[in-house]
């Protein structure tokens, strides 16, 4: 391992001198090479090297995982609150969706603002926003401050999300870009099922059940900012204007391509963190709060495996991997609410995971590999919108269904309808590989990053 990166840091030193046999808008190695000639990574490599680089590239991922737990803490309390504010299932759905519609406008402006003005102007404001949303969770009266609260976390998030990806990305000491992107989804996922554990815990066995779990996102948040501040200044890359999203016209089928599974994985974490704590409850006949969030975070340790497991494997194949188990573990979801049988949706939890793991590794993987330097924060962005919209969209159908047939037909359904677009997704994806609409095979400096 350590002789791969040494020797990434040998190939890149050697990328300017290829620079011009390079197509422009093209692998991630040839990005670098261009980047590097704009002056732009003189700065990322002094910020990587040595033990401050280290800990800052620990400390950027460190604020990733916080700001996902944060987000993530009411998935177990939303039962609570719908019984003491008296909503039904498509309000818990609507209010996550609100987190989302704040989200997307949020990566797509400030994607491509970090890429202009840098990281640090980006991150700290974007985790002033989560205190604020922990703060109106705390204070929370009435559904209106849920709603403004996961309004808040969306705008913090999707601030965050692209910046924070693409630091880690520069920080890796060594330029590995897989490793940065394995780096994003464990701190990601693994902070989609800190919450939930984390919730559970303080509110089933601690005071003050829908007020501690906040108050202490809001403790882990200031060495968080802390650490941001830290981050190098840089000089802008390029003006920044607000623009439309857009993808580099050389990475639009792998983006694409990626984008769908990415979709299909996420519409899963959508539903775990919405209504599977309340369908745990209803299958166990159990009302303890802790339960249905250690299911919700089986799931995601699941994925966490999955993607180290998965670490140095080529994307294509992790998203191969990835679809089957996918549609597996929702056709074991759909069985367990039929046969009521709490061991079949353990199984289907870990299947499901394994699967959604495999899928988002793989496709972050291939977006970030393709992104050119100067947009990589942009594209990635851009990426998180369409599993952000995965996460939520489907689930207000869900929960919409949910209030008219009941929850345990509503997932599945919803567990059975995914299940399938996995399967078709696969079959479409293996024919248009089999039919020479792969990339052609990589080049000496591609190889550097695979």
């Amino acid at each position: 391992m350590f002789a791969n990166a040494e020797h990434e840091i040998v190939e890149e030193r050697m990328l300017p001198h290829r620079l011009d046999a390079a197509h422009a808008g093209g692998t991630p190695c040839r990005a670098a090479a261009q980047a590097e000639a704009s002056g732009l990574p003189n700065t990322i490599q002094a910020a990587r090297t040595g033990p401050v680089g280290k800990w800052r590239f620990w400390a950027a991922a460190y604020a990733l995982l916080i700001l996902l737990t944060g987000t993530n803490l009411p998935t177990p309390l939303y039962r609570g609150y719908a019984a003491q504010f008296g909503f039904s299932p498509l309000v818990v759905t609507l209010i996550f969706a609100a987190y989302v519609a704040a989200l997307i406008p949020s990566l797509l402006v400030a994607g491509p603002l970090s890429d202009a003005i840098g990281r640090r102007k980006v991150l700290l404001p974007a985790l002033a926003l989560a205190v604020l949303g922990a703060a109106s969770f705390a204070l929370a009266a009435d559904t209106e401050w849920l709603f403004a609260a996961r309004i808040l976390q969306g705008l913090a998030l999707g601030a965050a999300s692209g910046a924070l990806t693409a630091s880690l990305a520069e920080l890796e000491p060594a330029g590995n870009r897989r490793k940065a992107a394995l780096m994003a989804t464990v701190a990601s996922v693994g902070g989609l099922g800190l919450g939930p554990v984390l919730a559970g815990v303080l509110a089933q066995y601690a005071p003050a059940p829908h007020v501690l779990p906040f108050v202490v996102e809001i403790v882990l948040l200031v060495p968080a900012a802390a650490a941001i501040s830290t981050l190098p200044a840089t000089r802008p890359a390029a003006r920044w204007r607000p623009r439309r999203p857009e993808i580099p016209a050389a990475m639009r089928a792998a983006f694409a391509t990626s984008g769908t599974v990415g979709f299909l994985a996420f519409a899963v974490i959508g539903l775990f963190l919405t209504l599977i704590p309340t369908y745990v409850a209803t299958l166990a006949g159990s009302d303890n709060l802790l339960l249905g969030g250690a299911v919700v975070a089986l799931m995601l340790a699941c994925s966490v495996v999955a993607q180290l497991m998965g670490y140095g494997r080529s994307a294509r194949n992790l998203e191969l991997v990835g679809l089957p188990l996918l549609a597996t573990g929702l056709t074991l979801l759909a069985l367990a609410g039929g046969l009521s049988s709490l061991t079949l949706l353990l199984l289907a939890t870990v299947v499901a995971g394994f699967g959604q793991g495999c899928a988002f590794l793989g496709g972050l993987t291939a977006v970030s590999q393709a992104a050119p330097a100067d947009r990589r924060a942009d594209v990635l962005s851009s990426f998180y919108v369409i599993i952000y919209l995965g996460v939520g969209v489907p689930v207000i159908g869900v929960g919409f269904l949910a209030t008219l047939a009941g929850l345990l037909a509503a997932v599945q359904y919803f567990a059975g309808f995914v299940a399938l677009l996995c399967v078709i997704v696969l079959i479409a994806f293996v024919r248009v590989r089999g039919h020479g609409s792969a990339p052609a095979a990589p080049t000496p400096s591609d190889a550097v990053d695979e």
